[in-house]
């Protein structure tokens, strides 16, 4: 099926609307009148700039007010719209979008408003334009698309036909498979929203909090499927009002969007597409670092061993149980100093995994081997991540065995990561990691820290040997101070952080109070607490187990967490990551990192 978005939806100029809109892969627009009004060019120019760039203007956008209106405001709306239709047989757009009517000067009379579109149309059709009747969800009178529909059907003209919103639709909570009762010829145009569920006035939930589908809770692809059942065979076209998206780059954004469709399409069978190859564990960790010093003395407190060394380029590998921590000093390194740049994840079908990743436009990285290399593929995430796709342990090949001594084992893998994303790709980095890797998304939660909130998403495959946590603030800062951690499984958090304090490795303090409060929320043994406050341990329970963690200090943006899960333990730690942030603020403010 041919894609097409709103210019409303990224942000720039026009023009660098329409280009990221091409390069995304998009067949067409919808020109949105505020973007054309701002622009230098002329209608002509627009058009012949959309026709180089492959686009096509499949709607112009909107024409408000029209319908249901005393006769002399209505001659009003005519003269009104004789302009605007000259101005689209200028731009070369066919379509044009009239949302119903939240004019005071409005009255509840669906004959009238019938009558008064179908006089609409015949100015339109004179021009070789179509008018597509929307239902806006806070519309004066009409506000669901069954009675959009009703008039529609009512006025019987051949250039008038409905226009259908998902989110104007699911918004409301009307059932989408009444759709399938509207003829899909007089379907005339299908606008795509999804959005978090939120309890909100509707229109400013609308205007701010819209985004792609698949990163809301509406049921997008359901609703598509009704339609599609009518035969309509219009264009799937993105309309995402959101403040982060018309701050962002217009490029990454348009991927993004173009992602969103390409997904939905294989969801409801427009497109065909790679399937997904689900990642069965995490093969290594990759940090790169200008200083090797601290961040060896900290994997060896850890009880790491530096087991290998890369055959061609200056990475070590650490190891202990099945966690693998790899140690790079090549890469030019950003300002925050050491950094988590890559993961590397474990694959049944490494190849099938890269094409997925490449068919739903994960940029492919170059990678700089020698001719002795195991060949890997890798993509970039949004953040900048690199993740490798890795086939049982023909990576390891690469390194050569170096003599160590393993220290005493406590940690058996890695847990999870948890990855800082930049405050613009939040959305973009769930959608990504749930239609590439095919990682299931759990419910967003947002984090108390002393100077924000945060919100946090975790991603994870089906056995929890997948655990990837993405955190964003509220507003942006430059992300590349944020700090990233490393999250290590140990049967045993008490014998492991004393082992770690034992070999020199310090743990972050927790303030006495959250123990006062742990003592008063759960019937905990007063060794046991006297215990947790020693080391730093923090406790927490679910419906499903119990889970004991603590933390390193700082190196640079990364550190590292301890966790022990007891009993199917599923989350994380959530309620206590305010305590962490705060105490890891201290730390900062006394030393500086």
């Amino acid at each position: 099926m041919r894609t097409s978005i709103a210019t409303v939806s990224l942000s720039g100029s026009l023009t660098e609307k329409l280009t990221a809109a091409s390069r995304a892969g998009f067949d067409g627009v919808e020109i949105f009148e505020n973007d054309l009004l701002a622009s230098p060019l002329t209608p002509e120019e627009i058009r012949t700039r959309c026709a180089d760039l492959g686009l096509r203007i499949d709607l112009y956008q909107p024409m408000r007010d029209i319908e249901a209106v005393p006769a002399d405001e209505f001659a009003r709306n005519l003269r009104r719209a004789r302009h605007k239709l000259e101005l689209m047989r200028r731009l070369g757009a066919d379509t044009v979008l009239v949302c119903s009517s939240v004019s005071p000067l409005a009255v509840d009379d669906d004959a009238l408003a019938a009558q008064q579109l179908s006089r609409l149309a015949d100015l339109a059709q004179d021009f070789g334009i179509r008018v597509a009747y929307e239902a806006l969800a806070w519309g004066r009178h009409v506000n669901t698309y069954d009675h959009a529909w009703r008039i529609v059907e009512t006025a019987d003209h051949p250039a008038l036909g409905t226009c259908l919103d998902s989110f104007h639709i699911l918004s409301r909570g009307s059932d989408p498979k009444g759709i399938e009762d509207i003829p899909g010829e007089k379907i005339f145009y299908l606008q795509l929203a999804d959005a978090p569920l939120l309890a909100m006035d509707v229109l400013q939930w609308s205007r701010h909090y819209r985004c792609f589908p698949g990163q809301g809770g509406f049921d997008v692809t359901g609703l598509v499927r009704h339609v599609l059942r009518t035969g309509y065979d219009g264009p799937l076209s993105l309309e995402v009002f959101n403040d982060v998206f018309r701050q962002a780059e217009a490029g990454p954004t348009a991927v993004d969007a173009r992602r969103s469709l390409l997904v939905l399409q294989e969801a409801v069978g427009a497109a065909e597409l790679p399937a997904p190859v689900v990642p069965t564990g995490v093969a290594f960790a990759e940090l790169v670092t200008p200083d090797t010093e601290p961040v060896s003395a900290l994997l060896a407190a850890l009880g790491f061993a530096r087991a290998a060394r890369h055959r061609t380029k200056p990475v070590d590998l650490w190891q202990q149980g099945e966690a693998r921590i790899l140690v790079n000093t090549g890469p030019a390194v950003r300002r925050g100093g050491t950094q988590l740049a890559a993961i590397g994840l474990q694959s049944p079908d490494p190849a099938a995994a890269a094409d997925r990743a490449e068919a739903l436009l994960a940029p492919v990285l170059p990678r700089r081997r020698a001719p002795q290399d195991a060949p890997l593929d890798a993509v970039a995430a949004p953040d900048g991540t690199e993740l490798f796709f890795c086939g049982a342990d023909g990576w390891r090949a690469d390194f050569e065995h170096v003599a160590h001594t393993p220290a005493a084992t406590h940690v058996r893998h890695i847990d999870h990561l948890a990855l800082t994303q930049p405050w613009h790709h939040f959305d973009e980095a769930t959608l990504f990691h749930r239609s590439v890797l095919g990682l299931h998304a759990q419910e967003s939660v947002d984090v108390a820290d002393p100077y924000g909130l945060l919100r946090s998403r975790a991603v994870t495959n089906a056995d929890g040997s997948v655990r990837i946590a993405l955190t964003v603030g509220a507003a942006p800062i430059d992300d590349t101070v944020r700090a990233q951690h490393i999250a290590l499984a140990t049967d045993d958090v008490v014998a492991a952080a004393r082992r770690f304090r034992e070999a020199g490795g310090r743990l972050l303090p927790v303030p006495a109070n959250y123990y006062d409060d742990l003592a008063a929320r759960y019937d905990l043994t007063d060794e046991e607490l006297a215990t947790y406050r020693e080391l730093g341990i923090l406790y927490d329970r679910d419906p499903h187990g119990v889970f004991r963690h603590c933390y390193t200090r700082t190196v640079g943006r990364v550190f590292f967490e301890l966790v022990q899960r007891d009993d199917g333990y599923r989350g994380y730690g959530a309620q206590n990551a305010p305590v962490r942030l705060a105490a890891q603020h201290a730390v900062q403010a006394v030393t500086g990192g």
